[in-house]
């Protein structure tokens, strides 16, 4: 009996286990069986999937915590797509950074080492209406990245920037990843535009803070999909930078419901409570993306395992 057929009756098998609504663990070990076929085959039999983070501040820790669940499933993907602090956690992690190192890193970060945001600066700010500088998050990329090029990174990766002078959506796939993570993620309105090439560059999440639609434009077969978005009826805005988060998230949300049912996957972090301001929430974004992860688990090898059989059936 060749491979093919065999797949066919072992996929058949669970659909009609399912259907029967047959005893959990059978179904569980059938899919276990089916999911250890699927996990060792070559990327070139089974499907293209990439991973796309979206933007939500210090809730975008919740990323690493998705991802380290997915790496102890041996979920492969193929391409990573970020936007603001998708794009942070992308460019680090498909560097080659482990996710054990990331968590590390975000857990011992602040304003003052990525930004020259503090009381001082923000009055001068207020009185000069001269922007801030993300310089030092562009040198703490720089440092942990090693100056690496687009074509130098472990994974394929692309992030979103916002054109200040024309409204455009950039997308970010060549060249220095440090400069465009730093672009992708830099807050109008309070720290300067980033000059990227012939372009001034803020923000992705003003144009596209869940970026499914340019996942699409590398033609995967499954979309994985991390939103951390807020419940923005409880967001407060007593200050300049959390009143323009509130203004980016109003704008994108009727584009992000687009995006994320265009998605196959779509894991939520229970994050929704945490203000995109507090970096010092790190392992509470961690670990509600680790739990969001392990929980969708199931559904994605079920994704995966009907994409392959749809695959070899044709």
């Amino acid at each position: 009996m060749n491979k093919k057929i065999t797949f066919t009756l072992i996929f058949t098998a669970i659909l009609f286990f399912n259907n029967m609504a047959f005893c959990f663990d059978q179904e569980a070990f059938l899919q276990n069986y089916l999911w250890d076929k699927v996990s060792s085959l070559p990327t070139s039999k089974r499907p293209k999937i990439i991973l796309v983070l979206g933007g939500g501040g210090a809730r975008g820790f919740a990323h690493i915590g998705v991802i380290k669940a997915l790496e102890e499933e041996n979920i492969p993907f193929d391409m990573v797509v970020g936007t603001s602090i998708g794009a942070l956690v992308g460019s680090l992690y498909c560097s080659g950074i482990s996710t054990n190192e990331l968590q590390n890193l975000v857990t011992n970060i602040g304003w003052k080492e990525i930004s020259d945001l503090n009381t001082i600066s923000m009055l001068t700010l207020i009185l000069s209406e001269k922007l801030l500088s993300t310089k030092k998050l562009e040198k703490y990329l720089r440092k942990t990245l090693s100056d690496k090029q687009f074509f130098q990174l472990n994974i394929p990766f692309a992030c979103i920037a916002t054109d200040i002078s024309t409204g455009e959506r950039i997308v970010l796939k060549e060249g220095d990843v440090a400069l465009a993570a730093r672009a992708s993620s830099t807050i109008p309105g309070v720290f300067s535009p980033v000059e990227y090439g012939q372009r001034y560059l803020i923000d992705g999440g003003l144009v596209e803070n869940i970026p499914v639609s340019v996942a699409k434009l590398f033609e995967p077969d499954i979309i994985i999909t991390v939103t951390v978005a807020a419940d923005i009826t409880k967001n407060s805005f007593n200050n300049v930078i959390s009143t323009l988060y509130q203004a980016i998230y109003i704008q994108g949300q009727q584009k992000d419901e687009a995006n994320l049912a265009m998605s196959d996957i779509v894991i939520r972090p229970n994050v929704t409570n945490i203000s995109a301001l507090d970096l010092n929430k790190a392992g509470d974004c961690i670990q509600s993306g680790f739990i969001a992860g392990k929980n969708s688990i199931n559904k994605i090898k079920e994704i995966i395992i009907k994409k392959v059989y749809e695959k070899h059936s044709n």
